[in-house]
């Protein structure tokens, strides 16, 4: 049994998905080829969320805060050494920043990323995961369809993620299905830090680590929109 198999076994995909993205073009513009674990997941799913919590960047994302190829990767790539030095105490890295490729996001901007290493040979790229582009750094040594197999089946408990993580059953739901308030997680690029202590000054009561609620997340994109 593949990866992708018991993926689906676990989290059915969709019944139909858009086309799958020219991967030609999009590994032109990122200068390097990608895992085909990652092609055949998004082929089988396409864009959505997993548990309403993770969001996997694709080629020609319905949101630029979710596309692969669009700004989102490069722009986080050189926001970790900025963050990292900014700290009082800067902590160390799992990997350098320029083989980090950041390839997910979470309802808490937890980043996902690759760790391109050996660049030329994607297929033995392995994940980093971390909360808000901050300490800590967590590591798995595998391919994302198996982080997601390892996650979604509570074979692998990643610190920054919510514990009532898979309470609501483990699901996928697809972009076009999902609500504005959903969609607000994956499309914003800014810190839920800053969320929490703007919900904080407007009296909401907010626990320091956990999902947001939603009707927090709505509350605060209408008072901030894009």
């Amino acid at each position: 049994m593949t990866d992708l198999t018991t993926l689906t076994a676990l989290c059915p995909p969709p019944a139909s998905v858009r086309s799958a993205p020219d991967w030609s073009q999009a590994e032109n513009t990122l200068g390097t080829g990608l895992p085909e674990d990652y092609k055949q997941l998004v082929a089988t799913y396409g864009p959505g969320q997993f548990c309403g919590f993770l969001t996997l960047y694709q080629p020609h994302a319905p949101s630029e805060w979710a596309d692969l190829a669009g700004p989102m990767p490069e722009r986080l790539r050189a926001q970790i050494e900025e963050v990292r030095q900014a700290a009082r105490r800067p902590w160390p890295l799992p990997h350098p920043p320029e083989n980090l490729l950041a390839m997910g996001v979470t309802g808490n901007s937890d980043y996902l990323f690759w760790a391109t290493q050996p660049f030329d040979v994607p297929d033995e790229w392995t994940i980093a995961v971390n909360e808000a582009l901050r300490a800590p750094w967590f590591t798995y040594n595998g391919t994302v369809t198996e982080f997601l197999v390892d996650v979604l089946s509570a074979n692998v408990r990643v610190p920054m993620f919510p514990s009532d993580l898979l309470d609501g059953g483990i699901t996928f739901t697809p972009a076009e299905l999902r609500s504005t308030a959903t969609a607000t997680a994956s499309r914003t690029s800014v810190s839920t830090h800053v969320i929490r202590e703007w919900a904080r000054a407007k009296g909401f009561d907010l626990p320091e680590r956990g999902r947001i609620p939603v009707e927090i997340m709505q509350a605060w994109e209408q008072a901030n929109p894009r």
